[in-house]
């Protein structure tokens, strides 16, 4: 995790390349942005040491989805503090109740603006602490 004066880390999972590149600009002015194109990338970096102040994650991608890759993490007994929003376009009141029942920190709608964007994550963070 971040110390004082650090910028916070953020990782984002997704396996659309454009839609990381899209969050990744409007976030890296406030933000440490890491990226992770699919879930199992994602697990690499924690066991690689890297522990972020909040992992954003896509529901829908291939071999792992979302649901299976925030599951994983969650087993992951250092990392069950950190975390974790949903970032998707996946919309349906039966898939946000089951990320909120799961403990997701947020389910975030793509497409999203900036602001709204930044203003919910300052919003988990704060939470966090």
């Amino acid at each position: 995790m971040s110390s004082a004066g650090e910028k916070k880390k953020l990782l984002i999972v997704d396996d659309n390349e454009m839609e990381l590149l899209v969050a990744k600009a409007m976030l890296k002015d406030e933000y440490e942005v890491l990226i992770a194109k699919s879930g199992k990338e994602a697990l690499e970096y924690f066991f690689n040491g890297l522990i972020p102040d909040l992992i954003l994650l896509d529901i829908l991608m291939p071999t792992m989805d979302g649901w299976e890759t925030y599951n994983r993490i969650r087993a992951i007994g250092f990392l069950q503090d950190i975390p974790i929003a949903f970032l998707t376009s996946l919309v349906g009141t039966a898939e946000e109740k089951r990320a909120l029942e799961m403990g997701a920190a947020d389910y975030i709608l793509k497409p999203y603006e900036k602001e709204d964007l930044l203003n919910r994550i300052k919003n988990i963070l704060k939470k966090s602490k």
